[in-house]
């Protein structure tokens, strides 16, 4: 008896979970002044970012290690490279798509810039996903010489300004 109980309470609490889903990334902007680069890495939900891809680019693309990376990294560095944008002390930067991995349900992407001697301003925009969930919310981590901030960007508030 105990156990339907149990079970009777257990279901709705458990079915009401299932019904609210977040959608966030996660951005970790590092300058490292030995390497003279800012590396960018951002962990992105698979099943999200995979039906972004499918919708914007192709729809038989799936998401995992396969024989089509080249062109799947394609449209990934296109659509980062569109919705990521950093300027620092006022200049647009040029982001280099290094490459991804997965990490079960995480796809952690890899940008760089390159040839930066310093930095006392940076300008971070971060629209991932927003085109395709009205509530994304992106978390942007920085640590630039050697101070450490964070943010949250979402589709009101689109870029976070940082000053060293």
């Amino acid at each position: 008896m105990n156990k339907i109980k149990l079970l009777l309470i257990s279901i709705p609490l458990f079915g009401f979970t299932s019904l609210h889903k977040y959608y966030v990334s996660n951005t970790q902007v590092d300058y490292v002044k030995e390497e003279r680069a800012v590396q960018i890495t951002s962990g992105l939900f698979v099943d999200d970012f995979e039906k972004l891809l499918k919708e914007r680019y192709d729809d038989t693309i799936v998401l995992n290690e396969n024989e089509e990376e080249a062109l799947i990294d394609t449209y990934i560095e296109k659509y980062l490279r569109s919705k990521l944008k950093i300027s620092i002390d006022g200049k647009t930067q040029n982001l280099v798509f290094i490459g991804k991995e997965y990490d079960n349900d995480i796809m952690y992407c890899y940008l760089e810039i390159e040839n930066v001697v310093a930095i006392n301003t940076m300008e971070i925009s971060n629209t991932l996903l927003f085109d395709l969930f009205e509530d994304q919310k992106n978390i942007v981590r920085t640590n630039i010489n050697e101070k450490y901030k964070t943010f949250i960007l979402i589709p009101e508030n689109k870029k976070g300004m940082l000053n060293f």
